[in-house]
């Protein structure tokens, strides 16, 4: 998509900013995944947000994190998490998958959410407290710039987020770089079918709203692979659109 990549960033910022806000005052402002302005739609439900966390997760949770999940699946569900890992989640938002994966890394695990919305992350620090859960850290920053050390991640988690980055090949390769020898990269993502048209393309709406900015699973696999980054999986499992579906990514460092 042509245009100013920090232009482009303010606009998605702005419109997370809004679906963090709505999340707490319904009055307050419109959010992302929607092209009418609603946080998210009954229809679009099915396809984007907490209605793809299985029942026994979303108990665990308050009600303000599963409203502000707007990802397109549930990048825990396959991931192998355990005690004592570390796992970073990339657009963290709500903080409903760094809230679900601190609980199965405890008690000596650490979860990391990192999100440059600072609406975004006072929401999610607010759902820590109300979850109760301790072993989590927020970050602030670009998920094309992650504050952490090289080789100290075990698992990187993403829900329908690096689309929006404008410049994807650079986050693939920090997920390398944060994630230790042997380690996993585990994402649900909007993937791109080759056909898509231009207008999609060019479409601001559909950009904020996670498909114009889409990779096809061929760009997917060839930036993972250039990030270093083996056993490459990429495996659809709805459609989103008309051109793009969510898929389950995944790859693993090499040791």
């Amino acid at each position: 998509m042509a245009g100013d990549p920090d232009a482009l960033r303010e606009t998605v910022r702005e419109r997370y900013a809004a679906a963090a806000l709505r999340t707490t005052d319904p009055a307050a402002a419109s959010g992302c995944c929607s092209s009418d302005g609603a946080v998210i739609t009954d229809e679009q439900a099915a396809l984007f947000g907490a209605g793809l966390y299985a029942g026994g997760e979303r108990d665990e949770l308050p009600d303000t994190a599963l409203m502000a999940s707007l990802g397109c699946g549930n990048p825990t569900a396959m991931a192998d998490l355990r005690d004592g890992m570390t796992v970073l989640d990339l657009g963290s938002g709500g903080g409903i998958d760094v809230l679900l994966s601190a609980r199965r890394v405890a008690p000596s695990g650490t979860a990391y959410g990192l999100d440059m919305t600072d609406e975004m992350l006072d929401l999610a620090r607010q759902n820590q407290t109300k979850a109760g859960i301790t072993n989590v850290h927020w970050l602030k920053g670009h998920i094309e710039a992650i504050p952490l050390p090289a080789d100290t991640v075990d698992v990187v988690l993403s829900n329908c987020v690096i689309n929006l980055s404008t410049d994807k090949p650079q986050v693939l390769r920090e997920a390398a770089r944060v994630l230790k020898p042997g380690g996993w990269f585990a994402v649900s993502d909007v993937v791109a079918d080759p056909g898509m048209d231009d207008a999609t393309r060019a479409d601001m709406q559909q950009y904020v709203g996670c498909i114009a900015g889409a990779l096809t699973r061929d760009e997917y696999a060839e930036y993972l692979a250039a990030a270093g980054l083996a056993d490459i999986e990429i495996t659809e499992t709805h459609r989103v659109h008309e051109h793009a579906g969510s898929a389950i990514i995944r790859a693993r460092k090499p040791l």
